[in-house]
């Protein structure tokens, strides 16, 4: 630091003397009258002295030389104001021994010497901006955002192993230009730039859409490492399969959102899982008063405790015991309930029937039955696509709890579910089955060549949710919107590119009993479309509720085939896939 001080006082010492005397020179045509030299010193050491007590007091000598900003550069400006407005002062007071001096020689100094002073500042970061380091790397920047800035000073700083040497704009009416001295070129330039600069890597802005396209092509032509900037933490990382399949829906109304959930006290059941902890956590980031979070698994609760640290009481406790559950109820008033809690997994639910619909139906029923006899204001229940015409009993059970949320006198509680297929690296699910197996150099194993499912981001899919809960009044079911189904073999061929794993085979092992090939957030066409582009709600479906309470009831009791022919009974379009 001190170092620092001296280094910049001793050049601004240099300088503002050249200044000075250049500011003579100018005025007096490069021959300074003799009477104007004799106070010369008198007049630099008064002037030197304002500045620099000035500079001090604006903290211009204590700023970084490398990472001088255009705060700094005002800072400087300040100082000469107010310095040189002394300076002026003390002329006009008729102080003896800085008399004479032109008027016009304090102008002209005081604009030299903040261009010298400045210039001075900002030689580093110019000079480390504009350099040309020698790399064997070049790089291609695709989209134009405020990222592009980070990562052409990071990379000429040597703080990146990348040298960017063309920037592709992919807006279609762009023209090119140059952006830090780089050229900008158009969308239908890619293969001449990447063939012109030899291109290795490219990095992948925030501002690009269309990332599968752009991938396919990157690798079409050879780009072998590429990258992609989160827009958050301006952090650059390899491309994953959960970037190119990410949905970013444009219409989250966070505000929305936010006002739904400051200030409540929010219970969140299943609050371990893949689901029920993002919730966990996003409830926390939109200003809950406090959670109530309940599982069954002591470890998924101690991580999730772990991750939020404030503002959470946690329940290690099973939701089908309702007289351990009723005990949270009768001491906490709680505003809004977010139901996740539930047995997911197909296979290991044909394994284990009786407890996928005692957890799954029975528990859910414990939660609303409760909601609604302790007039917790909203419910939202966690649903999912393998509930519409479902061939397995998890999807089953999922439908039952709907129809039981449509069909109940809810009184004073609103309830509404949410609908959606697959979440991106949700624990079990195919992605991190694949990414195991191909690091592994393993044969990635899918069931059937044309099987197919949809897949959202998990914290999109968890904000989606939240803003669905807005809308919910009588026992809606709400859709997500997933896009377009993705088909799983590609999935894995896709994968198999990104990891660098092209040789790797895909073997198909047939479906799983109770897996169908393609899944569904529709029974039928009745979508009507919400506020939100992103959210669809359907019809009611109609069920007695005193049938549907009393064939849940057989069900409990029942064995075997006849437990899944009430299954059947309560939902017709139960069409069981029990191959093995």
């Amino acid at each position: 630091m001190i170092n620092r001080v001296l280094f910049f006082f001793f050049f601004d010492f240099i300088f503002s003397f050249g200044t000075l005397y250049l500011a003579y020179l100018l005025r007096f045509n490069f021959d300074i009258p003799e009477n104007f030299q004799k106070n010369l010193l008198e007049i630099f050491l008064t002037i030197f002295t304002l500045k620099a007590l000035f500079l001090f007091r604006y903290r211009v000598y204590y700023l970084i030389w490398r990472l001088t900003s255009l705060h700094d550069i005002v800072n400087i400006l300040k100082a000469h104001i107010v310095s040189y407005g002394i300076f002026t002062a003390l002329i006009l007071l008729h102080i003896d021994y800085l008399l004479p001096i032109p008027k016009s020689v304090i102008i002209i100094d005081f604009f030299l010497s903040i261009g010298v002073i400045s210039l001075f500042r900002m030689l580093r970061r110019l000079y480390i901006e504009n350099r040309i380091t020698i790399t064997t790397n070049p790089t291609l920047i695709i989209g134009i955002d405020e990222q592009i800035d980070y990562i052409i000073k990071k990379s000429r700083k040597g703080e990146l192993p990348y040298t960017p040497v063309a920037i592709l704009d992919l807006k279609s009416d762009s023209k090119q230009g140059y952006i830090s001295n780089i050229k900008v070129y158009s969308r239908d330039s890619l293969g001449k730039v990447i063939k012109n600069y030899s291109i290795k890597s490219a990095i992948i802005t925030k501002e690009v859409d269309s990332l599968n396209r752009i991938f396919d092509e990157l690798k079409f032509h050879k780009v072998s490492d590429v990258k992609v900037a989160s827009p958050l933490s301006n952090n650059i990382h390899n491309i994953s399969i959960e970037d190119l399949l990410a949905r970013h829906p444009k219409d989250l109304d966070l505000e929305a959102i936010e006002k739904f959930i400051k200030g409540k006290r929010v219970l969140i059941t299943g609050a371990g899982g893949s689901i029920g902890s993002e919730l966990s956590i996003q409830v926390q980031d939109f200003g809950a008063k406090e959670l109530l979070l309940v599982d069954h698994s002591e470890y998924n609760l101690y991580k999730i405790d772990d991750t939020l640290k404030d503002r959470n009481r946690n329940f290690l406790l099973d939701i089908t015991k309702r007289d351990r559950l009723r005990d949270i109820f009768e001491k906490y008033e709680i505003d809004l309930i977010l139901h996740s809690a539930a047995y997911k997994h197909v296979p290991l639910c044909e394994e284990n029937i009786d407890s996928a619909v005692e957890n799954n139906i029975i528990g859910s029923k414990n939660v609303i039955d409760l909601a609604i006899e302790f007039e917790v204001p909203k419910v939202v229940i966690i649903s999912t696509d393998k509930a519409v015409r479902p061939t397995n009993v998890m999807g089953t059970t999922k439908r039952i709890v709907e129809l039981y949320a449509q069909n109940i006198d809810s009184k004073k509680t609103e309830i509404g579910a949410v609908r959606f297929g697959n979440v991106l690296g949700s624990s079990g699910s195919v992605i991190p089955k694949f990414k195991e197996l191909i690091s592994q150099n393993r044969p990635i194993t899918v069931t059937h060549p044309d099987i197919t499912r949809y897949f959202m981001l998990i914290s999109e899919a968890c904000q989606l949710v939240l803003q669905a809960g807005t809308l919910s009044k009588e026992g809606e079911i709400f859709i997500l919107d997933m896009g377009e189904p993705v088909k799983i073999v590609d999935l894995a061929s896709k994968m198999k590119r990104i990891y660098g794993k092209e040789d790797l085979p895909i073997e198909f092992v047939g479906l799983r009993p109770g897996e169908k090939k393609y899944e569904e957030l529709l029974i039928s066409d009745a979508e009507v479309k919400t506020k939100y582009e992103s959210i669809f709600v359907t019809e009611p479906t109609k069920y007695e509720i005193s049938n549907l309470e009393r064939d849940i009831e057989n069900l409990l009791s029942a064995k075997g085939e006849k437990k899944l022919s009430i299954l059947k009974r309560i939902v017709p379009e139960f069409n069981h896939n029990r191959k093995s």
